[in-house]
């Protein structure tokens, strides 16, 4: 197993590298890892794995019913929104199938239903139900006044996002795939056949070359003289509230689509908490992950017209992340034959659903562009702590506590993370360089204190079992940042 974050790169040109960690990334590195006779390297500029895009969605499992029937994205995310609950259910990945209603406000909201049930249906989704006033009502009994009906579509579900890429990148490293962690790519260029990708920590070489790289797709797709989208970063800002307004929503809240993206939208999480958002605001700066006022103001009035008890509950925390949008409508997956070279772009909302598919198409498009892969495997499940809020955790099982106490002692009591399980992330094929990390790995100073009492108990842990005295991602007052995470 190997996972770099400093020194020498190696010098034996690898035979797939792929930019990027984010959740498509991982996949398509996972992917690879079937072929033992394949060299892949999987490399992130930052320090860890899906810190990007990937840690700031909305975290459901899509079914597709609203892509754009007959495109690319359409069928990737049908096949990988499949996949994907497939590969939870093996792998220990939270996953709650809530079902969405889409909810019509306005009289043009309600006529545009029956297109968008039609839509599902050539997106073979056949399932969808229009829902009276009535029943609506009756489903969603805290839904705002002045509802007029919705479009129920059973299958949308409820995911965590981290788990899902960590997965991933645990299942890739521990067959082969080579993870090298904060190399941020510079420069990229073709010689004699081979890839050099001028990193942060030298040059790193490859035959062929997947382009994930997420925000930065088209810069370097343009490296290697390509223009064929360009990205503009759409910010999306969310707000998480208290674990007690999750009784408040049954459903996935959706509303009728515009072009600008799928809207504001109500949802639990499978942490047991319950999301409004994300606002989409069109960006010039591919960095600016900060929340604003503005935003955060806009979505309280569109929530109290949604679930209007809701902005009444305690606010846990807020976040913002930012989607890789661009001018087309459908994902720039392409292959460049004579390059051995793939790029993977446009990847939005979706792109957590649509993953494993992708990374099947992906290893596909290497073939076709001269890629020998050699036998595939079966790869070896593996088991990730289960972090949804309907599974009892590692302290209220009495089995794991008597066979090893350490699961007893808690020491995030908001969301009952004990030393055993932080003693294990830190022990862990991909440990966490940071507090925020280990958040997304085990909830510690995610709950409703946001480590303001658990703060200090879980920096010193992390300091003595890592013997790492510069920890970072603590954030402000209670480990609250403009990156929060739910």
């Amino acid at each position: 197993m190997t996972v770099t974050t400093r020194g020498a790169l190696p010098a034996t040109p690898y035979d797939v590298a792929v930019v990027g960690a984010g959740v498509v990334g991982c996949a398509i590195a996972r992917e690879l890892a079937r072929h033992p006779g394949l060299r892949v390297a999987l490399v992130e500029a930052r320090g860890d794995v899906g810190e990007g895009t990937s840690k700031a969605n909305t975290a459901i499992l899509h079914t597709g019913f609203d892509a754009v029937p007959g495109s690319l994205e359409a069928r990737l995310v049908r096949e990988g929104s499949r996949l994907l609950a497939a590969y939870a259910a093996e792998s220990g990945i939270p996953v709650e199938p809530v079902g969405a209603l889409l909810v019509a406000w306005t009289a043009d909201q309600l006529a545009a239903l029956p297109r968008l049930a039609e839509k599902a249906a050539r997106n073979h989704r056949r399932d969808t139900r229009l829902l009276g006033p009535e029943e609506l009502y009756a489903r969603e009994p805290h839904l705002g006044p002045g509802a007029l009906g919705a479009l129920h579509v059973p299958g949308e579900a409820i995911v965590c996002p981290w788990t899902t890429t960590l997965a991933y990148a645990t299942q890739a490293v521990r067959n082969g795939v080579h993870l090298h962690l904060g190399c941020r790519v510079q420069r990229a260029r073709r010689r004699d056949g081979v890839h050099l990708l001028a990193t942060v920590r030298g040059t790193l070489r490859a035959r062929f070359l997947v382009n994930a790289a997420g925000l930065h797709a088209d810069t370097l797709d343009a490296e290697l003289g390509h223009r064929d989208f360009t990205v503009t970063p759409r910010r999306g800002q969310l707000i998480v509230f208290d674990r007690l307004a999750r009784p408040l929503v049954r459903h996935i809240l959706l509303p009728v689509p515009t072009a600008l993206g799928k809207g504001v939208l109500v949802a639990p999480t499978v942490h047991g908490n319950v999301l409004l958002g994300p606002t989409a605001e069109d960006l010039d700066d591919r960095r600016a992950t900060g929340s604003t006022a503005e935003g955060l103001a806009a979505l309280r009035d569109q929530g109290r017209r949604i679930l209007p008890a809701l902005v009444q509950e305690e606010v846990t925390a807020v976040y913002a992340g930012l989607r890789a949008a661009t001018e087309h409508d459908d994902y720039r997956i392409a292959a460049r034959p004579g390059q051995a070279y793939v790029t993977v772009g446009g990847i939005r909302s979706t792109g957590l659903t649509a993953s494993l598919a992708i990374a099947a198409h992906v290893a596909g498009l290497l073939t076709g562009a001269g890629l020998d892969p050699g036998p595939a495997r079966d790869l070896e499940p593996v088991r990730m702590p289960n972090l949804g809020a309907s599974v009892p955790r590692p302290c209220q099982r009495a089995e794991r506590v008597a066979a090893d106490p350490e699961y007893g002692v808690l020491v995030c009591h908001c969301e009952r993370v004990s030393r055993g399980e932080i003693r294990d992330a830190l022990a862990s094929t991909i440990p966490p360089r940071g507090l925020d990390g280990l958040r997304r790995r085990t909830r510690a100073r995610a709950g409703r204190c946001q480590g303001a009492y658990c703060g200090a108990a879980v920096r010193a842990l992390f300091e003595r079992l890592t013997g790492d005295s510069g920890v970072s991602g603590m954030g402000g007052m209670g480990g609250m940042s403009e990156e929060a995470e739910r």
